[in-house]
């Protein structure tokens, strides 16, 4: 039995990009600890805690992770302009590589991790918070030693795929046939193709605990909604494979 360290951006990321492989890993016996470097909050943390961070916990239970990390850093936000620090935290894009870095270490040493899943160079689709996530999960595999990295990520052509039957289904999706082109990876870098229909319930549960994301406004929560709505066997069918692409040692 091993133990599996997932490093994530923001909460529900882990479901949308590993929840399928997390719930498949604590089924078969292995101790799954999620890690996210921000909270989901662009602002002050309200009284009580972050609501991100407990969607998160409850999402953890659906996958049956065994703990789940806060880093303590905010949420950079998406676009071009990038918001002064929160007055009780900094943003994660803004921290020290090396500082994030040894936090994250200190979590796998502690846990004595065989695997630390991380994401690609792009960030999946670009988001800088999502782009750090990968400088830190090398930085921190490295220092912390003997811990095999593997990048969370996509094949292109099966994103342009998978959008297509998204958009067959009238569920509202974003695509940009140009940015698709400079997204996620290329087929061949991916090591690994994971099959986690058999855990499509698992997974949708894990991304219907994120309230706020799945009831909020615009397309990205239209998107969410969507996706917690359907059938598990058509859940499984879009979102039963995931992919990562293994880092040398």
């Amino acid at each position: 039995m091993a133990t599996v360290v997932a490093f994530h951006a923001h909460p529900d990321d882990e479901a949308l990009l590993t929840g399928g492989t997390l719930a498949r890993a604590a089924a078969e016996g292995h101790r799954v600890v999620l890690v996210v470097a921000t909270d989901g909050v662009m602002g002050a943390v309200p009284d009580g805690g972050s609501p991100r961070l407990a969607e998160l916990r409850a999402s953890a239970a659906a996958l049956g992770a065994a703990r789940v990390v806060h880093l303590g850093y905010a949420d950079s936000g998406h676009g071009a302009l990038l918001y002064p620090d929160p007055p009780d935290r900094v943003r994660f894009v803004r921290a020290s590589t090396a500082e994030a870095a040894g936090r994250l270490a200190a979590v796998l040493r502690e846990e004595n991790a065989s695997l630390l899943l991380g994401y690609d160079a792009n960030g999946g689709y670009g988001h800088r918070d999502h782009v750090r996530v990968h400088a830190v999960a090398r930085r921190a595999a490295a220092l912390a030693g003997g811990v095999r990295l593997l990048e969370a990520t996509m094949p292109r052509d099966a994103v342009a795929r998978l959008a297509t039957l998204i958009r067959l289904l009238w569920i509202p999706f974003p695509y940009d046939r140009e940015a698709m082109a400079r997204v996620y990876s290329p087929r061949s870098a991916i090591t690994h193709r994971v099959d986690v229909r058999l855990f499509a319930r698992q997974k949708r549960a894990a991304l219907a605990a994120h309230h706020s994301q799945t009831h909020g406004t615009g397309r990205p929560a239209g998107f969410m909604q969507a996706l917690v709505r359907l059938p598990v066997p058509v859940f499984g069918l879009l979102m039963g494979r995931e992919w990562f692409s293994e880092v040398p040692r």
